[in-house]
């Protein structure tokens, strides 16, 4: 599936020709971003994203994380965590993850979890990202947490609909002092 920057709305399945892209959630960009699942090879482009320092500012991963580690992660995935990558001219430059809850009665919900290596910030690669949530799962409630200084992130999940819960204080141990996150969840079918 690919979003492309044309004056021609953008066909997200061969097999209906008349659908737009942006019906199944994509947007257009000035590139061309394909979205796909990830695969057990796309492991060295994890490492590469992950060890960019706005990715490793903005997420709970562990910087520094060897080729291997991603290699292994990858090879035996969960059947509960759907993984998309975003890539630009064959290039991943982003990567979406749900992790849907497997409590019974929790199965409506899912989080979710998002990179983008740091030369594509603000490309439209995260919004192409949010489809596998908006348009496959039918998922009620889609949770996740954002560190509370990531004001480009949290821009991006308000304008998907999803607002702030609350405040999770000394979340996480970032460079050398405790930093607060927010939870942002959003639903579907609830009117605001």
């Amino acid at each position: 599936m690919r979003a492309t920057g044309s004056s021609q709305p953008a066909t997200a399945f061969p097999e209906h020709p008349g659908m737009p892209v942006a019906q199944f959630g994509f947007f257009m960009t000035k590139q061309d971003i394909v979205i796909r699942a990830t695969e057990p090879g796309d492991f060295a482009a994890f490492q590469e994203i992950h060890a960019q320092p706005k990715v490793i500012w903005g997420t709970t991963q562990l910087p520094f994380r060897s080729a291997e580690s991603w290699r292994k992660r990858m090879e035996n995935p969960s059947p509960f965590h759907h993984r998309l990558v975003a890539e630009i001219d064959g290039r991943a430059v982003g990567a979406a993850g749900i992790l849907l809850d497997q409590s019974p009665r929790r199965r409506h919900s899912a989080g979710l979890g998002m990179s983008v290596h740091d030369d594509w910030h603000g490309q439209g690669v995260g919004k192409a990202l949010m489809d596998l949530a908006d348009n496959w799962l039918d998922l009620h409630r889609i949770e996740l947490q954002v560190y509370v200084d990531n004001a480009p992130a949290i821009a991006l999940y308000q304008q998907f609909g999803f607002e702030i819960e609350g405040t999770l204080r000394h979340h996480t141990f970032r460079g050398g002092q405790y930093l607060d996150a927010l939870t942002m969840a959003r639903l579907s079918g609830v009117e605001n």
